[in-house]
């Protein structure tokens, strides 16, 4: 099983931070079929997602993105192509936003 990792720091605080995460998680859903949960509370927010092969976590902060995904063994095969769009996506989405600060 492999697994990615990719934080981003931001500006945006966590309201709209928010609005991008829930961007990020209807993409998601449309786009790759995941099933999205997402929670919401003053501090942070979590999204949770999964499918076969593929399950994992999107925290934000009024700080940063920081997303987490564990790949079953074929998905694994593809790690670098998976973990470059996913971090490609993530990058265009908060490029689109006011406010980013680049950690990259």
């Amino acid at each position: 099983m492999a697994e990615i990792h990719l934080a981003r720091d931001h500006g945006l605080g966590l309201p709209r931070a928010r609005e991008v995460a829930l961007v990020w998680v209807a993409q998601a859903r449309h786009e790759f079929g995941l099933r999205c949960t997402y929670q919401e509370t003053e501090q942070e927010d979590l999204a949770n997602f999964s499918r076969p092969g593929v399950s994992g976590t999107l925290r934000v902060s009024s700080t940063q993105f920081e997303l987490t995904a564990k790949l079953g063994f074929l998905l694994s095969a593809f790690k670098d192509r998976i973990e470059a769009d996913l971090q490609k996506n993530l990058d265009q989405l908060l490029a689109a936003t006011p406010g980013r600060q680049d950690l990259l």
